[in-house]
């Protein structure tokens, strides 16, 4: 028998490592005709601010040869509508669900944690001090130790439930930040959101994004992200989940033997909406050809 759970910190303990990361899959109801839900060890919803946001002016995506491009800055209609028309069609799927949460300031960050506390079908809320595609919050916040601290410890004591705290890629030394989270309060971290990239159209020689820069994600991301996890696994004690290129299950298992204690699959549910559950399988069976029961003793071998 293999067993895939896994807590992933703050006593949340997911039927699998497979999760969906946020902004690819939108509030999760829109890939119930293609999978079964119930079988993903959690949802994670696309961001969510205190405030409506219209995200920014298009274009803001574009493909590239080596990934995806993506400045939508946040697009969303603010706490309020999710908790009134949002939750009440998602909450009785039956696996994790977990809210990212998005500010400009840090009283931002607070309000949404504050007002989905009432809402005991949200197991979990993911801090997002990562976004590359907005003018205030998001990566500026988790560019320093100072920031993702303040944001971690002030959501700490408006959220009592498991609360992740997703990184940027964008910095020099990763693994301080994530220490600051953890110190902060963080039951976990989450990386690695997007790296800042451009593209230029030469025909009309000026940038494709309106933004001019955007996130890059998919699979050229996936060693730099299994780097970095590697690292924070190494430096912190609280769970790590590891995201960033993650196109099929050997990917996945790539991450968890990297250290990763969870994984989120994002871009490559664009391109196969039914990635999740082919990894969760794939994982299933590379685990039972090794006699591997848990989790635990899926390791790196020296």
């Amino acid at each position: 028998m293999v067993d895939l759970s896994v807590n992933i910190g703050g006593g949340l303990t997911l039927k699998n490592p497979i999760m969906t990361a946020s902004g690819t899959y939108g509030y999760g109801e829109e890939f119930a005709d293609f999978i079964d839900l119930s079988r993903l060890g959690g949802i994670i919803v696309k961001g969510t601010t205190l405030q409506p946001r219209q995200g920014n002016p298009y274009p803001r995506m574009v493909e590239t040869p080596s990934g995806m491009l993506n400045a939508v800055g946040l697009q969303n209609k603010g706490v309020d509508y999710f908790v009134k028309h949002i939750y009440p069609r998602i909450c009785d799927i039956d696996t994790a669900l977990v809210v990212n949460v998005s500010g400009a300031d840090v009283s931002d960050y607070v309000g949404v944690c504050e007002r989905l506390s009432d809402f005991d079908k949200i197991a979990a809320v993911e801090i997002n001090i990562s976004c590359p595609n907005v003018k205030q919050g998001g990566m500026s916040w988790g560019t320093t130790t100072a920031g993702a601290a303040a944001v971690t410890e002030a959501c700490r004591k408006a959220w009592n439930r498991t609360m992740i705290v997703k990184l940027t890629p964008n910095v020099t030394d990763v693994t301080q930040i994530a220490r600051a989270a953890q110190d902060a309060g963080a039951d976990a971290v989450s990386l690695v959101n997007t790296f800042l990239g451009m593209a230029i159209d030469v025909e009309r020689r000026r940038p494709y994004l309106s933004t001019i820069t955007g996130g890059l994600s998919g699979a050229a991301i996936r060693p730099i992200a299994v780097r970095m996890v590697w690292q924070v696994a190494q430096a912190v004690t609280i769970p790590v989940i590891g995201l960033g290129g993650i196109m099929n299950g050997r990917d996945v298992v790539e991450f968890l033997l990297a250290g990763a204690k969870a994984v989120q699959i994002g871009t490559a549910n664009f391109i196969d909406p039914q990635v999740t559950i082919k990894a969760i399988d794939y994982l299933h069976d590379y685990m039972a050809r090794r006699s591997l029961n848990t989790l635990s003793e899926l390791t790196m071998l020296s």
